[in-house]
């Protein structure tokens, strides 16, 4: 099965969406970008064949059905149209998506078929304290009990926060499952996943720019040195001719008691004052 999407937008202008091209098939996952409250929940509409667009043109297998397009593909956790109400248990939840599947959908059903999947204990929590991760896993695995679904069009599971490779490992493993999934994300996460090469993050509608990086502040001009005090070097001490060295800053000539004119006497040879002492 091969879903396309091709420039499709909704609204005056695009505004609800702007034009869209995207394709998503069967035994893959792929992530599409969509930013704004709005404009996932478009786009996972029209993907599953749920919302007709105003321009453009959705297909399935190289043909426009969008009948085929929601018997094969489940709206999964979409905001304001499938996401369940944050304050239902747990077990409400399974229980009436196990209602919509057709099976048994009593409360002890509910249970039972949560402790299969190994969330039992999880039972009587609202769904909207559930982490992420398991949500994710909860919900694809709903989805897929009912009849004919072939695909699974998950939107936004990067709004209820955690790390990004929690819930894209899930959707890996229901493609290798056999489903066709397309997972809707904003810029932050988008960026995420094209760095995660290891788990070869495929981007279903082309290259997602990276986020801008702040620039840093130049760091300040270092300030001059201050000038020496008149008279003063502010260097190595003087070596005089004997290897003695002189204050440690250089005395200019002119502050000694010295006089410049005549010369600094020798060392005497004891031979001229009779051999000594």
């Amino acid at each position: 099965m091969k879903i396309a999407l091709q420039d499709v937008s909704k609204g005056r202008g695009g505004q609800a969406l702007p034009a869209t091209s995207l394709e998503f098939h069967t035994g893959a996952v792929r992530f599409a970008l969509a930013e704004t409250e709005q404009r996932p929940t478009v786009l996972g509409l029209i993907a599953s064949g749920r919302m007709r667009p105003d321009t453009g043109r959705v297909s399935i297998d190289g043909t426009a059905d969008p009948k085929a397009l929601r018997r094969h593909l489940a709206l999964v956790d979409a905001p304001d149209v499938s996401d369940p109400h944050p304050d239902i248990t747990l077990a409400g939840v399974v229980g009436e998506e196990l209602m919509f599947a057709g099976v048994g959908a009593t409360p002890l059903h509910a249970r039972r078929w949560l402790a299969r999947l190994g969330f039992g204990e999880l039972a009587s929590v609202p769904i909207g304290n559930i982490d992420p991760a398991a949500r994710i896993r909860i919900l694809c695995e709903l989805a897929v009990l009912r009849e004919g679904v072939e695909g699974l069009v998950l939107v936004s599971p990067d709004r209820h926060g955690g790390r990004p490779d929690g819930w894209w490992r899930i959707a890996g493993e229901f493609a290798d499952r056999g489903y066709a999934m397309l997972v809707i994300v904003g810029g932050s996460a988008a960026v995420a996943l094209e760095r995660m090469h290891e788990f070869e993050a495929i981007n279903a509608s082309g290259p997602v720019e990276p986020l801008p990086t702040p620039t840093p502040d130049p760091a300040p001009a270092p300030e001059p040195d201050p000038e020496p005090e008149p008279g003063l070097v502010a260097d190595t001490p003087e070596v005089g001719p004997d290897g003695a060295e002189g204050p440690a800053f250089g005395v200019s000539a002119d502050a000694t008691n010295h006089d410049a004119d005549t010369p600094l006497p020798l060392h005497e040879d004891p031979s001229e004052n009779g051999g000594g002492r």
